[in-house]
């Protein structure tokens, strides 16, 4: 899996662009930095979403499988004067030993097998403040759109709301299952994503 990213990223371009996802901006209204806050960005690709949470004043922690993702997050947060503590590990194998107020992934939870999600999620939210959040997106399989050109191996098949179902017993501050539209591959195709913010309480 890192393979593939690592040829995509080790463009002198930044293959998703340096601008974050409009996700991020519910995190800035669902908890905002009017204190200091802790961050993990899982999953951070190249820094875009990382970098953003920096620049927002958020004390940012990042990882990806991917060290040409990760030395891209270091080069973006220095072009941005922040800082960004990034380094590289499987979001497969690495569990979280230290508490965060915000618990990010967006993009990256459908690379959780299904023997392993249990024991993934319940790690975040053991290491979740309280009053904290979990910001999570996952793919998920729809009958009626079609395998994307690009498809991953890597990549594991969730249902719709599974991802909501795991955090029955917070308080789910959003979630929406959206279909949108993508040419990650050059061929236009779709995709389904499942998006929740949820909170401990």
């Amino acid at each position: 899996m890192a393979n593939q990213y690592d040829k995509k990223y080790a463009q002198k371009t930044y293959y998703w662009g340096k601008r974050p996802s409009s996700f991020c901006l519910k995190v800035l209204e669902l908890l905002p930095p009017d204190q200091p806050r802790k961050l993990i960005d899982i999953g951070c690709g190249e820094g875009r979403q990382a970098v953003f949470f920096a620049r927002n004043g958020y004390e940012v922690t990042a990882f990806d499988l991917s060290p040409q993702g990760v030395d891209k997050t270091c080069k973006l947060a220095d072009e941005a004067g922040v800082s960004v503590r990034a380094f590289e590990a499987d979001m497969r194998e690495y569990r979280l030993t230290e508490t965060f107020d915000i618990v990010f992934c967006h993009g990256g939870v459908h690379y959780i097998p299904e023997k392993l999600r249990t024991a993934v999620l319940d790690n975040y939210k053991q290491f979740t403040t309280k009053g904290g959040l979990n910001v999570l997106s996952t793919f998920v399989k729809k009958p009626f759109i079609a395998k994307a050109p690009d498809a991953q191996s890597t990549a594991h098949k969730w249902v719709s709301g599974e991802l909501f179902m795991h955090y029955h017993n917070w308080r789910l501050e959003f979630c929406t299952e959206t279909i949108f539209d993508c040419m990650s591959s050059g061929v236009p195709h779709q995709h389904t994503m499942d998006l929740m913010i949820a909170r401990k309480v």
